[in-house]
């Protein structure tokens, strides 16, 4: 077997695992809309996933009062709640972790989720025994502040040159530039790719079959 290139492989988890980027914008847009903003548009909604929650509403809904984020805060979570067993992981998501793990790669999630919302969906898909660790907006700084990443390598005594992001969206692209880390963009979740290549990652690639494959002759 090739020897490996990376010890730790952190995963974004909303639009790079789980298949969950539509529903979370139109939760975004009810919940906006629920407490008298004006509905933001596709591609605003889109852009803010991976942000921590309030970060991410008070973007997506620059004429609510700021008094006003904790009642829109409340409004996201139950529409989310009301739609959350729709969600799924993208089809070939196991095979892939698990040939990671088997490969001896240290596994993580580094999420704009909060503890409580990504440790709920770890138990809905049975996914906790594959990642090794995880880091969430609630615990540490959101993306793309390098903290989640400099706080998963300290953890598991990775050096940055020995760690990669995969994640959907710019924030975890430029996290991962900011740890010092390297980066592979996938396309098939919340933003459009034509921003990935200035943060310079190491792929880009277009669908989970891809990025297993990806995996299996880069990583």
């Amino acid at each position: 077997m090739r020897p490996r290139q990376f010890d730790l492989i952190a995963f974004d988890w909303d639009g790079t695992l789980f298949d969950s980027t539509q529903i979370i914008v139109r939760c975004i847009q009810q919940a906006v809309t629920d407490v008298g903003g004006a509905m933001p548009t596709d591609r605003a909604a889109a852009y803010v996933i991976g942000m921590g929650l309030m970060e991410a509403l008070a973007h997506a809904a620059p004429d609510v009062p700021r008094e006003r984020y904790p009642e829109l805060g409340v409004r996201y979570r139950h529409h989310y709640l009301a739609r959350q067993n729709d969600l799924s992981l993208f089809e070939g998501v196991l095979p892939m972790l698990t040939d990671l793990r088997d490969r001896q790669h240290r596994l993580a999630v580094a999420t704009g989720k909060s503890r409580r919302g990504l440790d709920d969906v770890l138990r809905t898909v049975q996914l906790k025994s594959l990642f090794d660790g995880s880091r969430t907006a609630d615990e540490t700084a959101g993306k793309p502040d390098p903290r989640m990443l400099l706080e998963l390598m300290r953890e598991f005594g990775t050096e940055p040159q020995r760690t990669l992001m995969i994640g959907d969206t710019t924030h975890d692209l430029q996290m991962a530039l900011n740890a010092g880390c390297a980066s592979v963009a996938v396309t098939y979740g919340a933003h459009e790719p034509h921003g990935f290549e200035a943060l310079r990652p190491r792929g880009v690639v277009h669908s989970v079959r891809e990025l297993h494959d990806w995996l299996l002759a880069n990583a």
